[in-house]
């Protein structure tokens, strides 16, 4: 019996979407989990997996075709032992789509043949499996269904479906929600672990016996690698950069370091750019509050203070030391608080929460030289700062060419809390201080 593949529902809002490639073709075999196609929505591509087993027997939407209503038909699926030729002439029509087919593609036509008894093949999108009973029998249901299921809390295998071939549909996961029958969801299945490195023997054999020694991580390069790599496989990283003049900044310093009163023969403090970093981040992140967050499944935590940590190279690796609502201290107390703690850490003294918390992190590179660099946004911050080096740039003011000391920075988002406007918006507050610093001593 034919089996009409539609346009899944690829979110609760979604209304069309473009079908953007097929990853099969007319006459493969198809098995439950294999890729369909991916099809685009405002927010993303997908895959779209089938969950059902047979050969494709007509692609009824061509691939690059906009607009595809939700549950139009887009292809027709022959089940096993079914005639292909058959199935392609009797699939059933669903809902038609009014889509807009590239001019490069022939007119597609959907079959006038009705068969209502046809199942539609149902899909889930991108890594997720279909939904299954406890005994792991596939239970065949919508897209919406298993969204209310799961957001009920209830077992979505204990529903009755009214729906073609017991199909569990909205109407009966809202009927058992009121009924108060439907069992609890089982324990959701632990997180895939972190993908693992190359084996010493995959890497070795590409190099000559004796051109090596091995060394073998310690503690620290371990828990690097591990956060990481953590950080680049689940946040969605977004990156904006900006150029920023520093001769007025370069200045108040040089004015404020030779006004410090001294203290047992020596200066009271000295001020380093990046400790004007440090504070000018701070009143950026109090300036645009919605920038000064962290990302959970369930909830988007806004801090209420300001804590910038500073990574800190120390051999090994790095460590980001912090200490609280910086964006209150004074410059001086920042850039003493900053000595301290450096030192501390490359003697490897911090206590566990002068490194833990933090809301968002700097890191510079700029007294090495680099011109610019994007660092990994190190949860739960979701936004880290990179500092590029100063160094005189020629630059156009008012018509004219001069020359005046620019350094280039970049900010890492983590893309789901903070986007790309609320990221451009924060470096421009935060280029604000940089250039007019004197804002950071009132």
């Amino acid at each position: 019996m034919p089996i009409n593949i539609t346009m899944p529902a690829l979110s609760p809002t979604m209304e069309e979407g473009n079908l953007a490639k097929w990853l099969v073709k007319e006459g493969d075999k198809v098995s439950s989990g294999d890729v369909l196609c991916e099809i685009e929505t405002d927010k993303a591509t997908m895959e779209v997996e089938s969950v059902d087993e047979g050969t494709v027997a007509k692609l009824v939407v061509a691939a690059g075709t906009e607009g595809v209503k939700v549950n139009a038909l887009i292809a027709i699926l022959a089940a096993d032992g079914e005639d292909v030729a058959a199935a392609a002439s009797g699939g059933g029509a669903a809902p038609a789509a009014k889509a807009e087919t590239p001019k490069a593609a022939a007119p597609v036509s959907v079959p006038d043949a009705v068969a209502t008894s046809a199942a539609p093949l149902q899909f889930v999108a991108g890594n997720h499996a279909p939904a299954s009973a406890s005994g792991g029998a596939r239970v065949f249901s919508s897209p919406l269904a298993r969204r209310l299921a799961k957001d009920a809390g209830i077992d979505i295998s204990a529903v009755s479906g009214t729906g073609p071939h017991g199909r569990v549909i909205k109407k009966d996961v809202e009927t058992a929600v009121a009924g108060g029958g439907a069992k609890a969801a089982p324990a959701a299945a632990a997180p895939a672990p972190l993908a693992k490195g190359p084996s010493d023997e995959a890497v070795l054999k590409n190099f000559a016996e004796g051109s090596y020694e091995l060394v073998p991580h310690d503690g620290m390069r371990k828990v690097i690698a591990k956060r990481l790599q953590e950080s680049k496989q689940t946040i969605p990283h977004f990156y904006v950069s900006v150029d920023c003049e520093l001769d007025a900044l370069l200045a108040l310093r040089a004015q404020l370091n030779a006004a410090s009163p001294e203290r047992d023969g020596k200066p009271a403090y000295k001020l380093s750019v990046n400790d004007m970093v440090i504070k000018a981040l701070a009143l950026a992140l109090r300036d645009v509050p919605d920038a000064n967050v962290s990302w959970t499944e369930t909830n988007m935590v806004k801090h209420k203070h300001a804590d910038v940590g500073v990574a800190v190279s120390i051999p090994g690796g790095l460590i980001t030391p912090d200490r609280p609502q910086r964006r209150a201290k004074s410059l001086s107390a920042i850039s003493n608080e900053m000595k301290d703690l450096g030192a501390r850490a490359k003697s490897r003294k911090l206590k566990p929460e002068e490194f833990q918390g933090g809301t968002t992190a700097v890191s510079n590179m700029g007294m090495m030289g680099v011109k610019n660099f994007a660092a990994v946004v190190n949860p739960p911050h979701a936004t880290i700062l990179a500092i590029g080096a100063g160094e005189e740039r020629v630059v156009v003011k008012k018509g004219q060419m001069v020359v005046a000391n620019v350094m280039t920075v970049t900010l890492s988002t983590d893309h789901r809390a903070v986007d790309g406007a609320l990221g451009a918006e924060l470096l421009g507050a935060f280029k604000r201080y940089i250039e007019n610093p004197m804002g950071m001593l009132v």
